[in-house]
């Protein structure tokens, strides 16, 4: 089973768990927790299919709906027949207020994707992979390694020798991520680079914002351009990390 078809067959979990035991998803789930990307996927799909659930939990219908939608399919008499039919017209108006949600309830996908990046760099950190090299590589992570050097301010990145030249390069949401390591006063960082126009529903946020994971913390932020979003991790703590930006 590859992610597409673990995909296709997630999209049908339902949210809570209930599904948990149905032999049909079993192989699905057991996959979601082993790929970082396709477990990052469907947290994201079920965050918002359980906000849309509950969006429309929250909806009462209007006083006398019924009746007006009736008399409304009365004055109308050029509708087609079947349209003049009350449960087509309420298939319709649900339609509509589902597809509203999905439009008004779309902006937390893009914070969610930034949940799951974070977890991303925490689970790929955790995992101690260190690689790279080349000139362009080793000259980066000098500069990273330099204390002058603030990580918040606008860096002089250029992905794409980067990326031919040896960086070490991972994928994220199928698309191809920056990771160069480096050390100040002792302590280790991860520090990971991705592109703006790869990753167009990531928030762009000029302040970084701090979260902690086992026994890991990592810092995310966008430029001022929004050419790239970067992620530095470590187990030397928030401080440690904040003194970088």
């Amino acid at each position: 089973m590859n992610n597409q078809e673990a995909k296709f067959i997630l999209s049908g979990y339902r949210p809570g768990g209930r599904d948990a035991g149905d032999a049909m998803f079993c192989a699905a789930l057991k996959q979601a927790q082993a790929d970082p990307a396709l477990g990052g996927w469907l947290a994201l799909a079920q965050a918002h299919d359980a906000a849309i659930a509950t969006k429309l939990a929250e909806i009462a219908p209007p006083a006398r709906l019924r009746e007006a939608i009736l008399a409304g399919a009365r004055v109308s008499g050029h509708a087609p027949t079947a349209w003049r039919r009350p449960v087509w017209l309420a298939l319709a108006a649900a339609a509509a207020v589902a597809i509203g949600l999905t439009a008004a309830l779309w902006p937390t996908r893009s914070v969610a994707q930034e949940k799951q990046l974070e977890n991303f760099a925490l689970a790929d950190t955790a995992r101690e992979q260190h690689g790279g090299h080349g000139r362009e590589a080793t000259a980066f992570q000098a500069l990273l390694s330099q204390t002058s050097t603030r990580l918040g301010g606008g860096l002089p990145v250029d992905f794409a020798v980067l990326r031919a030249t040896g960086c070490r390069t991972v994928s994220f949401a199928g698309k191809d991520v920056l990771e160069v390591c480096f050390k100040r006063s002792g302590a280790v960082f991860h520090f990971y680079v991705l592109r703006g126009a790869d990753f167009p529903r990531l928030p762009a946020r000029t302040e970084p914002v701090i979260a902690q994971g086992e026994g890991l913390c990592c810092a995310t932020w966008s430029d001022a351009n929004e050419r790239f979003h970067f992620v530095v991790v470590s187990s030397a703590g928030a401080e440690a990390i904040r003194n970088l930006l």
